[in-house]
């Protein structure tokens, strides 16, 4: 059964793929499987959340790892670790 989840972006990946943008998932069920899904999606996808950057993740606005299993009507944001100073 396809579900729909809210993809978000924030920092440079924001600059790189926009806002967010919509997602029938059709098969994958875990942050990790969406992440490769979105690797295949455009070069400039496979660029912003290439497997050689750190990037984080939030499932429904809670830190997950991307083992974390996602349901319908989600938001999944992805973003560049913070440092400050």
């Amino acid at each position: 059964m396809a579900i729909q989840i809210q993809l978000r972006y924030f920092a440079s990946l924001r600059e790189q793929l926009g806002a967010g943008e919509n997602l029938v998932l059709e098969s994958a069920r875990t942050v990790g499987q969406v992440r490769d899904l979105l690797l295949q999606r455009s070069d400039a996808h496979g660029q912003a959340l290439a497997r050689t950057r750190a990037l984080r993740c939030a499932l429904n606005q809670t830190l997950c790892a991307e083992d974390a299993l996602i349901s319908a009507d989600a938001e999944l944001a992805f973003f560049p670790p913070v440092t400050g100073g």
